[in-house]
C-alpha cells in the first residue's frame, strides 16, 4: 500500500521551530516532487512548498518565503519541512503530498498522487 506518513508537529510559542518529516513509499522516490500543504481551521488547504526530484529546484509561498525551508534525502525516501520564526498565522494541519509534476500544482491537481494524513502545528503563547 503506498503511503506518505508524517512526523514532526506539535506546539511551539511565537519565534520558535519546527522540522516535519514525511516518509513515503511510492517508488522510485525520486522521480516525484514533494510538496508540502496546509490547512489553517475553518480555511482551504494551500501550497506552502515543493521540491523536484533531484532536489535542485524549490519554491515557496509568499507566507512562507525566508522562514520555511524544504528539503529531500533520496536515499531515505524522505521529505522535510524546517520551518523557522513561527507565527501563530502558520497554526495548521499540514500535509505532505507526492505529486507527478513539479509546475502548476494546486491541492486539486490530479497529478498529486498520494497524501499524508496531516500533522498538527499549533503556535501560540
Amino acid at each position: 500500500q503506498v503511503q506518505l506518513v508524517e512526523s514532526g508537529g506539535g506546539s511551539v510559542q511565537p519565534g520558535g521551530s519546527l522540522r516535519l518529516s514525511c516518509v513515503a513509499s511510492r517508488r522510485p522516490f525520486n522521480d516525484y516532487t514533494m510538496c508540502w500543504f496546509r490547512q489553517p481551521p475553518g480555511q482551504e488547504r494551500e501550497l506552502v512548498a515543493k521540491i523536484n526530484g533531484s532536489g535542485g529546484a524549490k519554491a515557496y509561498s509568499d507566507s512562507v518565503k525566508s522562514r520555511f525551508t524544504i528539503s529531500r534525502d533520496n536515499a531515505e525516501n524522505t521529505v522535510y519541512l524546517q520551518m523557522n520564526s513561527l507565527k501563530p498565522e502558520d497554526t495548521a494541519v499540514y500535509y505532505c503530498a507526492l505529486s507527478q509534476t513539479f509546475f502548476g500544482v494546486t491541492s486539486s491537481s490530479p497529478e498529486l498522487l498520494d497524501w499524508g494524513t496531516g500533522t498538527q502545528v499549533t503556535v501560540s503563547s
